[in-house]
């Protein structure tokens, strides 16, 4: 076995250093790792997916800030109403359903991991970041990679 040595200077200086460098991190960050995971917006995201796949626009925009903003690859922060006519009104009827993988939310912020299954016998993962507002979903971010190589209800050529 090896015996390391160190002297009580050498202790004191680390020590002092890290001291020094957790009075020093950002008070954003200690916010967010002092909020932990928050169960009620956790149930948002799956009552989210649950309105797609019962097709119910109504409770879908229950659960939308009025001034909510979706974006992906090929959408940039579009309104509410575009979500609706340019993805809820075009993809809803070709999902068959979601298989909630991973489900994390803390303070504002959640990600969910799915596989999303189309009526067509298709299937995706995808991620998707959520940020809330007063406990609706403010934005959504979904993240699936170039829309020509994305074999879904989003892609006209593999539907």
């Amino acid at each position: 076995m090896r015996t390391i040595s160190i002297s009580r200077r050498t202790l004191l200086g680390a020590g002092a250093c890290v001291l020094a460098a957790a009075t020093t991190v950002p008070e954003s960050a200690r916010a967010q790792a002092a909020t932990g995971r928050s169960p009620q917006n956790e149930q948002t995201i799956r009552n989210y997916y649950g309105a797609w796949e019962k097709k119910d626009w109504g409770s879908l925009d229950s659960l939308l800030a009025n001034n909510f903003t979706f974006s992906s690859p090929v959408d940039d922060h579009i309104s509410k109403s575009s979500y609706k006519t340019g993805c809820w009104d075009t993809q809803a009827k070709l999902i068959e359903r979601f298989d909630l993988e991973r489900v994390i939310a803390s303070g504002t912020d959640g990600f969910v991991m799915y596989v999303c299954h189309t009526k067509a016998g298709k299937m995706f993962h995808n991620v998707e970041y959520f940020r809330f507002t007063d406990g609706k979903v403010q934005a959504v971010e979904c993240y699936f990679g170039t829309a020509s190589g994305f074999p879904s209800a989003v892609n006209s050529k593999h539907s």
